[in-house]
């Protein structure tokens, strides 16, 4: 006799994305909420106590990590699978070491996600490929810098730097970065710019290497 499907609740901040993901695979597992924020989320969580939740990272009233460790802290049994448009390592590592069982970006498809969803409710981690490394990479040990080293790099940064640093870790867009801090787009980019020369470091998909093996975020 084949397993019913498994329950989901979506926790996403766009209700337009969290349509599309229900059109896409509600009929192949069952959707049992929505919720767009810390507060709805771990209240949805507690009513329905799905299987699976699909989390996204970044909430406008805090983290996906804080949805997990409220759930957590309420006996709640769920697991949870973070759905992001951010592939950056810092996002991908945080979750997990809150208690996600896995991280997928919204780049992927239907079909995939509805294999991801019945893997991680049967007690599976899924990642997609490209992220499976960053979290490998974090739980390794013995090869991660030292706190003296990372205080030393940090050192070459300015305290608004160091703020810039981190938001764009966690994949941050240089206009999401420059709300939350309450400076110009401009002023972002340039403090950007200044991060990247300081750390000798090339583009973001590095910065967010470089602060993830930091446990920088």
């Amino acid at each position: 006799m084949p397993l019913p499907p498994p329950r989901v609740v979506i926790v996403d901040d766009h209700d337009l994305f969290r349509s599309g993901v229900r059109a896409e695979i509600g009929d192949r597992v069952r959707v049992v909420g929505e919720a767009g924020d810390v507060g709805s989320a771990v209240e949805v969580i507690e009513l329905w106590r799905p299987d699976v939740v699909l989390l996204d990272v970044h909430l406008p009233s805090g983290s996906g990590r804080e949805v997990i460790e409220a759930v957590a802290a309420a006996r709640v049994d769920t697991r949870f699978l973070a759905l992001s448009v951010s592939d950056a390592a810092a996002d991908v590592i945080d979750v997990v070491r809150a208690g996600a069982r896995g991280y997928v970006t919204k780049s992927i498809s239907g079909d995939d996600l509805v294999e991801a969803v019945v893997r991680v409710a049967g007690g599976d981690a899924v990642f997609s490929p490209r992220l499976a490394g960053f979290v490998l990479d974090a739980f390794a040990g013995g090869s991660s810098p030292t706190a003296a080293e990372a205080d030393d790099d940090l050192d070459r940064l300015t305290p608004r730097e160091r703020d810039v640093l981190r938001h764009l870790a966690r994949g941050y867009t240089y206009k999401e970065i420059a709300r939350r801090l309450s400076i110009s787009v401009k002023t972002v980019e340039t403090h950007a710019s200044a991060v990247l020369r300081k750390l000798q470091l090339s583009n973001r998909a590095e910065l967010s290497r470089w602060a993830a093996a930091r446990r920088i975020w």
